[in-house]
């Protein structure tokens, strides 16, 4: 098994045609151009990633996450050799790899398509690899076995891929990559393909599997609950820059800024662009409409430390803490949306919406009842559950 570094690692896209002709015109001096991603456009080309930096423990759960465009799937493609390195080294173990061919690292991928050979059984396909190797007959025989025993597609190895469905294909596809037993394994978005009973089995199982084999994961993904389940710590990444690496705890209580804050989390938190943070007898607090909250005695100390003045702030709240009560901010209720063990009230209040999630356990039938829409309610929040962000860079001023 084998740990990975990447160490500054870059990738740019040459221009091609009449891309590279516009770059031409455009002045030494120029600004660089920003495109509908707000990717940055140099004089050599597009660049899709850049200052990732990132140490990866042997053994570890890695997921890559962020939106449509972020340079994940490139990154990704960067470590399997499918793309080649622009700038920075890779190390896989202590052997840089920036021109070793795919072949030659060691590593196994699982794509989102599943790429199995649609003309050979289950078994050939997971055993394609060790033919290619020329490994002996029984040992393919063991190996094909044991990984179709642990993915529980034993029964299946006699059938041809159009037989099976999306789920076991997806099985067939990982078994493929296991029997290898490679160092690392690549997964780049392998449930996405699946409807919304089957990503959640799979989730599972993806789980279970990696409790059995010992290697190094690294999983592409844009939905934040796979990041959330599956990694020990997540990537977030947007525009091909890093936003925020940590545990999935990490990022959920100390998002490092405004895009983490809104992107992990469901639903999505609230920001309140009219609050204002204060210091009164020594101690911070936030003021918006009228309620001042005081902040807990971890966040006191955080901003403490940084020095942090008052000032105008974004306000972060998590719709999940955000609680209905006899006084606070009005608000008039939208949409109701019953969730079951939980209601998700849309509401206006202030002139914007605003999002709570509120538990039902502890309800009685009428006051459920009573959260329909047009009805007026009043909420607040707690000292603990308050983000409290720069205005001008966007960044958490805990940070």
């Amino acid at each position: 098994m084998a740990s990975l570094t990447l160490k500054n690692i870059k990738k740019v896209y040459p221009f091609n045609g009449d891309d590279a002709k516009k770059a031409k015109k455009r002045k030494k001096g120029d600004e660089p151009e920003k495109k509908k991603a707000n990717l940055q456009i140099t004089d050599e080309g597009v660049v899709a990633v850049q200052e990732f930096n990132l140490e990866i423990a042997d053994k570890e759960f890695i997921v890559l996450v962020g939106p449509s465009g972020c340079g994940k799937s490139t990154t990704l493609r960067m470590i399997a050799g499918l793309e080649d390195i622009t700038g920075g080294e890779l190390y896989i173990g202590n052997r840089l790899v920036n021109d070793v061919p795919p072949k030659d690292r060691d590593i196994a991928m699982v794509f989102q398509n599943y790429a199995l050979y649609p003309h050979m059984t289950v078994y050939d396909n997971m055993a394609f690899a060790l033919k290619l190797r020329h490994a002996p007959k029984d040992e393919i025989d063991k190996k094909v076995k044991e990984a179709a025993e642990i993915l529980d597609i034993t029964q299946y190895l006699g059938r041809k891929p159009k037989a099976l469905s999306g789920g076991q294909r997806q099985r067939v596809a990982i078994g493929r990559a296991i029997v290898r037993n490679p160092q690392v394994m690549l997964m780049d978005e392998p449930l996405s393909n699946l409807d919304a009973k089957l990503r959640n089995q799979m989730r599972a199982e993806i789980i279970k599997l990696r409790q059995r084999i010992n290697t190094t994961f690294i999983y592409v993904t844009h939905d934040q609950t796979e990041a959330m389940t599956l990694g020990d710590r997540i990537v977030i990444m947007k525009d091909g820059f890093i936003q925020q690496i940590g545990t999935p705890q990490e990022v959920f209580n100390h998002p490092y800024n405004l895009f983490v804050a809104t992107f992990i989390g469901t639903p999505q938190m609230n920001l309140f662009e009219n609050a204002e943070l204060v210091k009164e007898n020594g101690k911070y607090a936030v003021k918006l409409e009228g309620l001042t909250v005081e902040l807990s005695e971890a966040k006191q100390a955080a901003l403490a430390k940084n020095n942090v003045a008052p000032q105008p702030v974004v306000l972060g709240v998590r719709p999940e803490h955000i609680e209905l009560s006899s006084t606070g901010i009005d608000a008039k209720v939208d949409v109701s949306e019953m969730m079951g063990s939980s209601v998700h009230l849309h509401v206006t209040a202030m002139g914007r919406d605003v999002v709570l999630v509120v538990s039902t356990m502890n309800m009685t039938p009428a006051e459920v009842a009573s959260l329909t829409t047009g009805a007026a309610v009043k909420f607040d929040f707690a000292g603990h559950v308050c983000h409290v962000f720069s205005k001008e860079t966007g960044i958490n001023l805990e940070a």
